[in-house]
């Protein structure tokens, strides 16, 4: 029983992380929101990201008769919020995520990638979109450059 217990709780600990919702503005009379969520970065300490989208009102779902779906379009931002340490990343070139979240009931997750750049020692943080059937060439990326961290 125990081994289970542990097993399920690092199962846990290896999920990405979860986002603060840091702020959100309107943009029309329907209720359409962009939210800004900040997203720490669980293996390198002293990077914060912000991830903005647009998050759609009851109103438009039922308007619009696509009720499931938000749209693929998010921007980030990465910064150093305090001294970087580096954790065990992933360190090829497709990365790892470091956040995702369900942007539809079942399909479509806008996601936080983490790539590092060891030749220029950068940290590439990748926001985009992931379908099962269709990807999307929406897309935005942010870099923390290292100076030495450790």
């Amino acid at each position: 029983m125990r081994s289970w217990i542990l097993g399920a709780a690092l199962a846990l600990g290896a999920l990405p992380v979860a986002a603060e919702t840091v702020g959100k503005v309107g943009v029309d009379w329907v209720g359409n929101d962009i939210v800004i969520e900040a997203i720490e970065d669980p293996k390198v300490a002293g990077v914060t990201c912000h991830v903005a989208y647009f998050d759609r009102s009851l109103f438009d779902r039922i308007s619009n008769g696509n009720w499931f779906e938000d749209p693929s379009n998010a921007s980030i931002a990465c910064r150093q919020t305090g001294p970087i340490s580096l954790g065990a990343i992933a360190k090829g070139p497709k990365g790892e995520t470091v956040f995702s979240e369900s942007r539809s009931l079942i399909f479509k997750s806008l996601k936080v990638t983490r790539i590092f750049d060891e030749a220029h020692q950068t940290l590439i943080y990748l926001t985009h979109a992931t379908e099962v059937t269709q990807g999307s060439a929406k897309m935005s990326i942010s870099t923390v450059p290292l100076y030495g961290a450790k």
